[in-house]
């Protein structure tokens, strides 16, 4: 039958990808690592050593996911050819629904896992550390703040990962001023580290009476979560602590406790807080954390080799620089600058259906074609 052939075509298109995916994933290494990290489980003393054997399982849990993913994905293939084969012998145009299901739901998970290999990035495996900003503009900014918020928190739901709240200020009358959340997941800085910078909002206000069209503008910040051997040269001298407690309609979404942190970087300027965890100690090393990431992080983009080098004046954000509109009315339309891809579903992208952006930075940046976020 002619469907069931245009299908089996289809389906065959991708069978070098598949080929070029098991090259670029390692699959013959990944396995040699899976024995050997197995292997040293089974050496007399291995368990004793925690920090050790805790390292030992997240590697082989993470090498163990790979290779089950690729091998799923094989089995997709196999299993849905044999289906079109069988069928079209059989004329049994009742599977072919199920057949069209499958080829689809192949490409899609082919084309995740080719993403995927673009992870290559130093820290793209790690957790990912997000801190929202509400721009200029008082409760209409700190309502897109809270937006963002959600569709990112949307968006780690969706992909099964998890987050917890480390801090959250509630805004004046709505939405909020500022909050961090972790995500946590295989990849998860990998993904998101494209949505670091400027999002702006047209839209008729919901709180102007008159209806009128504004444009607000909210930060996004992105750094991963980085392990306790990852460093930087931090003297307590540079650092102001402050305790407080959380208060006001904030208390909704942290413990009211008092043992929030406040970190101050004296020579940078650079400030973090957490008042998710139970204890001060916990949270200010959340605090010690994030704070270390985030001067890594100018490190790195700058090329410094000494820690008092960094000015203040590179962690201002530029809010004329943004990466991504949303609009809202006359017409409805997100769009990134720096890849041109749109989307004009915009609910479902408030709703978290990021990917298309997500992937779109990703094919991009690998073929060196970025483009620069836009001045307003």
């Amino acid at each position: 039958m002619l469907q069931f052939e245009e299908l089996r075509l289809r389906l065959a298109s991708h069978k070098d990808d598949l080929l070029d995916l098991k090259n670029a994933i390692g699959y013959e290494q990944l396995k040699r690592q899976l024995a050997e990290l197995e292997e040293k489980t089974t050496v007399p003393g291995f368990w004793n050593d925690v920090e050790k054997s805790q390292k030992n399982q997240q590697e082989t849990a993470r090498v163990k996911g790979k290779l089950e993913a690729y091998d799923s994905l094989s089995a997709l293939y196999d299993d849905t050819m044999t289906l079109i084969e069988l069928a079209n012998e059989e004329e049994d145009e009742s599977v072919l629904p199920e057949a069209q299901t499958d080829v689809e739901r192949f490409e899609k998970e082919l084309e995740n896992q080719k993403l995927a290999t673009l992870l290559t990035g130093k820290y793209d495996s790690s957790n990912a550390i997000l801190t929202f900003h509400a721009g200029a503009g008082g409760t209409e900014a700190q309502d897109w703040a809270q937006m963002l918020y959600r569709m990112y928190t949307r968006w780690t739901e969706r992909h099964g990962f998890s987050y917890k709240i480390l801090d959250y200020l509630d805004g004046d009358e709505a939405g909020l001023k500022s909050a961090s959340i972790m995500i946590e997941g295989e990849n998860a800085y990998g993904y998101l580290r494209s949505e670091s910078g400027v999002h702006r909002l047209v839209r008729v206000s919901p709180f102007d009476a008159s209806g009128r069209r504004h444009t607000s503008f909210a930060s996004v910040e992105v750094l991963p979560e980085l392990s306790d051997d990852m460093t930087v040269e931090i003297r307590p001298e540079d650092i102001k602590m402050d305790v407080f407690r959380s208060s006001g309609a904030g208390g909704q979404h942290i413990n009211k406790t008092s043992s929030a942190v406040r970190l101050t970087h004296i020579p940078t300027g650079i400030v973090v807080s957490c008042q998710n965890e139970r204890s001060q100690f916990q949270n200010r090393d959340m605090c010690m954390k994030m704070l270390t990431a985030k001067l890594l992080e100018i490190k790195e983009r700058a090329h410094l080799d000494n820690i008092n080098e960094i000015k203040g004046d590179q962690l201002q954000i530029a809010w004329g620089s943004q990466i991504r509109s949303y609009v809202f009315m006359p017409y409805t339309l997100a769009k990134d600058t720096r890849t041109k891809f749109e989307n004009s579903n915009i609910n479902a992208v408030m709703d978290g259906d990021i990917d298309g952006f997500i992937n779109a930075y990703l094919k991009a940046a690998s073929l060196g074609t970025l483009g620069q976020p836009e001045d307003e």
